[in-house]
């Protein structure tokens, strides 16, 4: 229990063998329940999960008799096929959802989630002061450098596109599967329509901003290892390039026209229409020698330019209404300890503290309007 309130994990892992039971194994005592769900891997991963909660349930059992008689803390779950990474952790979410758990979490089976960190992605929902919560790890400029190039890149492209298409434009970091979510909001979501692939984390984004739903993004440090990304690129950009397309199209048609109307429709359709109308005739005046190449260029630029302040025009609508949404939660700052030989008084600024003589002396502070 967490304030009050129960706290489930789910816990994906395909071909996870080796990292997952550790994962498990460091979960925080206040999770009450684990779903560890493994996605037909084809190494030891299932063999290793079902080790792990036999450990885990009777060390459990053990130390509290009234545990012991009721369900184990961790519940094993293998599909027959593999159906990918957002199947899942909604086989997770079914089984929580089923138990009546409150605060749903979930921390991926490679390790990359330290769960000491898992109290602040829990205490914000927990709480009720967001329905769902998020992992950032591009809040500060350590987190950058500890990324791959290549990673970090399509991190902050997926960032952009998501932001487009979710609704939450202060958002980052939207791959961050280190989430967790409110019982009442997971079941408003209408979650199993949801994709079951890697997209699953945009396309909830998105499911969320069409019940207005308020999230936090909550900044932790970034850890990696050995693991390798089992991601096929040339697959998973398009097919989520075109979920993003779909969920932006969506999202504008219900919440600007079925709901209430908002003049930020016409300026995305005509922003969009005299774009495109630009950039063919700029093709076609490139493409034309009858056409003066200064004349047609310049009326291509001037009709693109257009078209583009009257897409710039409906983002800032669209920011102005999802403004809010997004609650930012900072990683907590060190405590600033003393110097050595400096007096920490709390009352006096650090650039003030003044100095204390180790022989016993000490440093008369000046009064107003003295100098030192």
């Amino acid at each position: 229990m967490y304030d009050g309130r129960s706290v489930g994990v789910v816990v994906p892992a395909y071909n996870e063998a080796g990292r997952v039971d550790e994962v498990i194994e460091t979960m925080p005592g206040y999770v009450d329940r684990i779903y560890a769900v493994d996605d037909a891997s084809t190494d030891e991963t299932w063999a290793d999960l079902r080790d792990c909660a036999q450990r885990v349930n009777g060390r459990a059992a053990e130390s509290s008799p009234e545990r012991g008689a009721g369900p184990p803390r961790v519940i094993t779950i293998q599909h027959e096929r593999n159906r990918g990474a957002g199947a899942a952790v909604k086989t997770g979410y079914s089984r929580a959802l089923d138990d009546g758990v409150d605060v749903i979490a979930v921390m991926d089976g490679d390790g990359q989630m330290d769960p000491a960190h898992l109290e602040r992605i829990v205490a914000p929902v927990a709480a009720g002061e967001v329905t769902y919560a998020k992992g950032n790890r591009l809040s500060s400029r350590r987190d950058y450098e500890r990324m791959s190039r290549w990673r970090l890149f399509g991190n902050v492209v997926l960032t952009l596109l998501t932001r487009v298409s979710s609704g939450y434009w202060e958002v980052s970091d939207p791959q961050n599967g280190f989430t967790a979510i409110s019982n009442e909001g997971l079941r408003r979501v209408r979650f199993e329509r949801l994709y079951d692939e890697y997209g699953f984390l945009n396309h909830l984004l998105f499911a969320l901003n069409l019940g207005r739903e308020e999230i936090a993004d909550v900044s932790h440090p970034s850890v990696y290892g050995d693991e390798t990304s089992t991601i096929r690129y040339s697959t998973f950009i398009p097919r989520l390039s075109a979920l993003l397309a779909r969920n932006f199209v969506e999202r504008i048609g219900r919440s600007y026209v079925l709901r209430q109307f908002h003049p930020l429709v016409v300026c995305y359709a005509l922003g969009a229409a005299v774009t495109l109308t630009g950039i063919f005739g700029g093709a076609y005046t490139l493409a034309s020698a009858s056409v003066d190449a200064f004349l047609g260029g310049m009326l291509s630029v001037t009709v693109g330019a257009i078209g583009g302040l009257l897409l710039t025009l409906g983002m800032w609508f669209d920011v102005s209404e999802n403004d809010d949404l997004v609650r930012s939660v900072p990683e907590p700052r060190e405590p600033v300890r003393p110097e050595p030989g400096v007096d920490a008084d709390p009352e006096i600024g650090r650039d003030q503290r003044f100095p204390v003589f180790q022989d016993g002396g000490e440093v008369t502070r000046p009064t107003e309007g003295e100098s030192e």
